[in-house]
């Protein structure tokens, strides 16, 4: 695992193009399956881009997986970039998938926790490397450096099926959003290190 500089961004962009190309969630809010890909590349460009400046853009060899985390007191993108953000949909994906991405937004910002935390907004494993433990791995390592300071971490998970997962390292179930179409997002916390059951003196 190494932090993701600039040189990496065109390979963390394939790997979550591809990665989030079928997801129950952010495949359907791109629903011209023929032009998916360049549209939701537009904008996993954009978020991997700017989460560059905190320096918690972790991928593994080749950016096979990729992780994108927001530090304690981060936002996803900044002010400017956000407000960007509406035009570009637009431009690449036309009004109605800016508005439904807008409003999915909205959601995820409503019952984000007030308590400062790590934020996983994105984990990806590019496609032709599925199935090889890449994605979990580069979380566990991840979630180590996280509990080295002590702080809790939080997530959606987008697919149900990912849910045991994020159980298997920590996460608990918090609230569920439902959007538009129906779909439910779990939203996840991993309490701090210090804090768990048993943690004891925990040594920063």
């Amino acid at each position: 695992m190494h932090v993701a500089t600039a040189a990496d961004i065109d390979a963390v962009v394939r790997t979550l193009t591809t990665a989030f190309f079928n997801d129950p969630l952010w495949g359907p809010a791109f629903p011209d399956t023929g032009r998916r890909a360049a549209q939701a590349a537009a904008m996993w460009r954009l978020y991997a881009s700017s989460a560059l400046r905190y320096h918690w853009l972790l991928v593994s060899d080749e950016a096979k997986a990729a992780a994108v985390w927001i530090p304690p007191g981060g936002e996803e993108l900044t002010s400017e970039e956000s407000d960007g953000l509406p035009r570009l949909l637009r431009q690449t994906a036309g009004r109605d998938v800016a508005e439904a991405i807008v409003t999915i937004n909205e959601q995820f910002t409503a019952v984000r926790p007030k308590q400062p935390h790590f934020y996983l907004t994105l984990l990806g494993v590019h496609n032709h490397h599925r199935g090889k433990g890449l994605g979990m791995a580069l979380l566990a390592e991840s979630l180590a450096h996280i509990d080295a300071l002590d702080a809790p971490a939080y997530l959606e998970s987008s697919n149900p099926a990912n849910l045991q997962r994020y159980e298997g390292v920590g996460f608990t179930p918090r609230e569920e959003i439902v959007v538009a179409t129906g779909h439910v997002v779990t939203t996840m916390w991993r309490p701090a290190a210090g804090t768990r059951p048993g943690a004891g003196g925990y040594a920063r």
